[in-house]
């Protein structure tokens, strides 16, 4: 399976916006994970509702601050084209829920969960990758 058969579209912020908007924006998708993209509609970061939660309101910053502040700054991505297994090693070995799915020109398509991947692979093929994400060794080598 390709990775564009099971990827969920995203809506994206931009540079400038404010953390309020993205919050907005996870509300209205009722998402908890936001791709931050530049002009291009290329992804530079990432934003969780865990990110709000620990690096806005637990330090008792403005959520009228910009997106760039406090988001991530790793992008975990990969092609649209490429196959699932490649995603779910990403996620294995970054650790991470999410990948970004970009076009060949790098802009943002969609996202790859986890819960995607669970609802459509075998469940050893999920437990496999669950146990690595959320691990606290280090990853495996593939």
């Amino acid at each position: 399976m390709r990775v564009e058969e099971l990827m969920s579209e995203a809506e994206c912020c931009h540079e400038g916006d404010s953390i309020r908007d993205a919050a907005r924006l996870m509300k209205e998708e009722n998402v908890g994970f936001v791709p931050i993209c530049n002009a291009n509609k290329e992804p530079i970061g990432a934003l969780t509702d865990r990110d709000i939660a620990v690096r806005v309101v637990a330090d008792g910053r403005s959520p009228d601050e910009t997106v760039e502040t406090v988001m991530t700054r790793d992008v975990i991505g990969c092609r649209i084209g490429e196959e699932l297994k490649d995603a779910e090693r990403l996620m294995r070995d970054h650790r991470t829920s999410r990948v970004m799915v970009c076009d060949e020109g790098g802009k943002l398509r969609g996202v790859i969960s986890l819960q995607d991947i669970a609802m459509s692979e075998s469940e050893h093929a999920v437990g496999e990758t669950v146990q690595e994400v959320k691990s606290d060794q280090p990853p495996a080598m593939h």
